[in-house]
């Protein structure tokens, strides 16, 4: 039989109670954004309706999301209030391209919108409620 492990042994980044229902769902709908934004984003530049045919290096404009969603897995706070900044970026090329391009790009350009605001919703609630649930210093004493 092994002992179960000691609690100096767990990640710091694990949290000691489980996680309410909203950080749950507002944690799976921002990771799904972000995991969907990338695929959209390499996808589109490569094969689907890219630029140039063939595929182009705006594909790696997904890179920063990959560094997002590492965060986001590990449940950062500061992460989540990043990514809320950083998806007006994806969220401006997705209404740009959804208004100058046509058929299939046009198309594209609205997934990445509607993607974009999920996300942003997603890291507003979850931020909201982790600040307004931490707890207070003065509730301590």
């Amino acid at each position: 039989m092994t002992a179960p492990p000691a609690p100096s042994a767990l990640p710091p980044e694990l949290p000691a109670t489980p996680l309410p229902p909203v950080v749950l769902w507002t944690r799976a709908l921002a990771v799904g954004s972000v995991a969907g934004l990338i695929v959209l984003g390499v996808a589109w530049e490569l094969w689907l309706a890219p630029l140039r045919p063939g595929g182009t290096w705006l594909a790696l404009k997904v890179l920063p999301l990959a560094f997002a969603l590492v965060g986001l897995l590990r449940h950062r706070l500061y992460t989540y209030r990043w990514v809320s900044l950083l998806v007006w970026l994806y969220f401006t090329e997705g209404v740009v391209r959804a208004g100058s391009d046509r058929g299939l790009g046009a198309s594209l350009g609205l997934i990445e919108v509607l993607l974009c605001v999920l996300l942003f919703a997603a890291c507003g609630l979850q931020v909201r409620w982790r600040l307004g649930h931490a707890s207070r210093p003065e509730e301590a004493a």
